[in-house]
């Protein structure tokens, strides 16, 4: 999957946090590790995601050589886990992570990816799939390989591991070494995960990655009735003992530019030398059973913010997380976003719709409480007008809401893990713009 509409890569000098600091030099062999109880593997607990690479200015091509930059400094500052997948970043990521990883010592680093056979879920796609995924990253052995995207259904599951004879295939490949721990990811349904997961006999799950973060922590089923709170999840991993492996601690950015602006005050009232992503990596690396957290560092101050919460970590307190799960957590899904994380698994729309641009400039727009609703409110001719300019400047107008043809691609062949009904949510959007538009 590519980058978001506005990602390019920037020039990294005097770059500032999100609250605005000079984010300064991480420390040198300070970072935080947890040993898997499987293995003894030695985690970092901040962990590369390689899903949201740097691109060229103003291209489409990814840019290797800060991808080798970011990836050096990373293993210098202790991270040694890198996640990535065939799919990511338009199917290039195992390609860009292998170039830049096999530059260092084997023993020096841990990958991580997955059989995303969503498209041809035959033994023979699923086979190719996992052998390519050793010639791009260049290695003998995946330490961490990953069912991806487990949860739609249980017919789902059988058909892309189960009736293709892949798990079999995979148990033997654990047991010659070339997988050293065998694991899934999980977005979906509560019945699916719990009954794979009860599966831990038959085929010995050594972790599972799954979405922690603390608006998901409590509110994940209420956000969507599809998906699981992230406390009932991590709950059924550590009575098993299974390490949990973190993904979106930051909701796609959300947990940065959906926070009403008073949660933003008082969380830099609280510590004004942290940033704002900063509270929200602590929170889902404090959890014991947590083996290490994803993040994807798209530019070098995403790496150097993360370095600084992880080296060392300072576990939150028990005040500070009760604050961010009920008072921010809270107060957030009153506010009714669209929960886009922007992972692009929407994409590409074959009518050239940005949909995930589209989510990210509505939710702001929502957020800041500028969204133009009511013709009684004073400021409504202002917003209206610059709610359409800035949506102009942010998304060419043919890949506008308005040109959704409601032919649901997005969701009946492409995957969405927070489940939106995007095609209703464009309509949504392209009604509130038709209407915008009626009012001059």
């Amino acid at each position: 999957m590519g980058l978001g509409s506005a990602a390019a890569i920037a020039a990294c000098a005097g770059k500032k946090s999100d609250n605005g600091n000079d984010i300064g030099e991480p420390p040198v062999g300070q970072m935080t590790y947890r040993t898997n109880p499987k293995n003894n593997d030695k985690v970092s607990v901040l962990g590369y995601g390689m899903m949201r690479l740097p691109q060229l200015p103003d291209s489409e091509e990814f840019d290797q050589d800060m991808i080798n930059q970011q990836t050096d400094y990373a293993l210098e500052h202790g991270v040694n886990y890198f996640d990535t997948s065939p799919v990511y970043c338009r199917g290039l990521s195992e390609r860009c992570t292998g170039i830049a990883l096999s530059r260092h010592k084997r023993k020096e680093y841990l990958v991580a990816t997955k059989l995303s056979n969503f498209g041809d879920a035959s033994r023979e796609g699923s086979m190719q799939m996992y052998q390519n995924s050793f010639k791009e990253l260049q290695v003998e052995y995946i330490d961490y390989y990953l069912l991806h995207a487990i949860g739609g259904s249980m017919e789902e599951f059988n058909k892309r591991y189960v009736d293709n004879g892949m798990m079999d295939f995979l148990m033997q490949e654990r047991e010659a070494g070339r997988i050293r721990n065998l694991g899934f990811s999980f977005h979906g349904q509560k019945e699916v995960f719990d009954e794979v997961l009860a599966m831990t006999d038959q085929y010995h799950w050594d972790f599972v990655q799954i979405e922690l973060n603390y608006l998901d922590w409590n509110y994940a089923n209420e956000i969507n009735s599809f998906n699981v709170d992230a406390s009932y999840l991590y709950a059924e991993l550590e009575k098993r003992h299974i390490p949990a492996v973190i993904m979106e601690p930051l909701l796609g950015g959300r947990l940065v530019k959906d926070l009403p602006q008073y949660a933003i005050n008082e969380l830099k009232q609280r510590d004004p030398q942290k940033s704002i992503a900063s509270w929200a990596f602590r929170y889902a690396g404090t959890p014991e059973g947590v083996l290490t957290v994803l993040s994807g560092m798209t530019f070098m101050e995403h790496l150097k913010d993360n370095l600084l919460s992880y080296c060392p970590l300072e576990p939150l307190t028990e005040e500070e997380q009760r604050f961010l799960d009920t008072e921010i957590a809270q107060q957030m899904m009153e506010m009714g976003t669209i929960p886009c994380n922007n992972c692009q698994y929407c994409m590409p729309c074959p009518y050239g719709i940005d949909i995930p641009g589209i989510f990210v400039h509505y939710n702001k727009w929502l957020v800041e409480k500028t969204l133009p609703k009511d013709k009684g409110d004073e400021n409504y001719r202002k917003n209206r007008r610059n709610y359409l300019i800035s949506l102009d400047r942010a998304i060419p107008k043919d890949r506008q809401p308005d040109h959704c043809i409601m032919c649901n691609h997005c969701i009946e062949v492409k995957t969405c893990p927070q489940k939106i009904r995007i095609p209703q949510e464009l309509k949504k959007i392209a009604d509130l713009m038709e209407q915008l538009k009626r009012d001059e």
